[in-house]
């Protein structure tokens, strides 16, 4: 019998939405709709810019409460079994508030939440582990504006230009990312300065967060048009420099990549191997 993680990606409540991008919930059932067991097929788990707060059971109800850190290049694994998690992935700038840490420091990590220095971590590893599901959605909505919402005027400037550069520098169906010079001129910081607030905020450089999303959208898109086309409509220069880019963070040109592709896996799904 074939297993699966049944999942389901909720918008952030209204009132995380300065702090959460988005919500996954998964839980492990077989094709009749029951059980507990996740597939143990091949999957491919890709580069995710994102930090996430994730609770998470395996199948012995053994209980985590992790941080994944942002994942800068794509891994390869076979599946163990899981039997249900919540993923909440966190906005721009909201590791250091909520975490204690600098996002850059989570880089390529995963974590136990309540091993992280601040003491709104081991809080908050204490009030969710125990939670699934949307009782841990309602339990974040209750306790995390509160303990987010304080900060002086500068730190909410510097959030609201992270989160404008985030936005430029993303890749979707209606724009390609902006240069990172031009920007920087734009929201009238340095490039140094840039850099400085990725690395706190995000993790990652804004050269590689974006590109991190055109190969994403790469995945998202191939096969719905040519690779030329896609190279172009996605911000790249040509069809060579896609090619280089999605061989350096995927680890094989985009041909062989979809020739023997394996399944992407589901946000809940990627986290039975961490």
């Amino acid at each position: 019998m074939t297993n699966d993680v049944a999942e389901r990606t909720l918008p952030a409540p209204d009132a995380l939405r300065p702090w959460i991008d988005g919500i996954e919930i998964g839980v492990a059932v077989d094709d009749d709709g029951n059980g507990n067991s996740a597939s143990r097929e091949p999957f491919t788990r890709v580069p995710d810019a994102a930090t996430k707060v994730v609770v998470r059971v395996d199948e012995n109800g053994h209980r985590d409460t992790l941080v994944v850190g942002p994942r800068t290049r794509a891994t390869y694994h076979t599946s163990k079994r899981l039997a249900s998690c919540v993923q909440v992935r966190l906005g721009p700038g909201t590791a250091r508030p909520l975490l204690g840490v600098a996002a850059v420091e989570l880089v390529g990590r995963v974590v136990r939440l309540g091993d992280l220095p601040g003491a709104s971590a081991r809080q908050l590893a204490d009030e969710l582990r125990w939670l699934e599901g949307e009782d841990a959605v309602g339990r974040l909505t209750e306790v995390l504006p509160g303990r987010l919402a304080a900060g002086d005027v500068a730190d909410r400037s510097r959030r609201e230009v992270l989160r404008a550069a985030v936005e430029a520098l993303s890749t979707d169906a209606e724009q390609v990312p902006s240069q990172v010079r031009e920007l920087a001129r734009r929201l009238a910081v340095s490039e140094r300065q840039l850099r400085n607030l990725f690395a706190e905020g995000v993790g990652v450089s804004p050269k590689h967060f974006a590109r991190i999303g055109r190969v994403r959208h790469v995945l998202a898109h191939a096969g719905s048009t040519g690779w030329a086309e896609l190279a172009a409509s996605t911000g790249y220069y040509d069809q060579s420099h896609m090619t280089a880019d999605f061989r350096t963070l995927m680890g094989v040109p985009p041909r062989s990549f979809f020739t023997g592709r394996l399944p992407v896996a589901q946000p809940c799904q990627s986290l039975s191997r961490v």
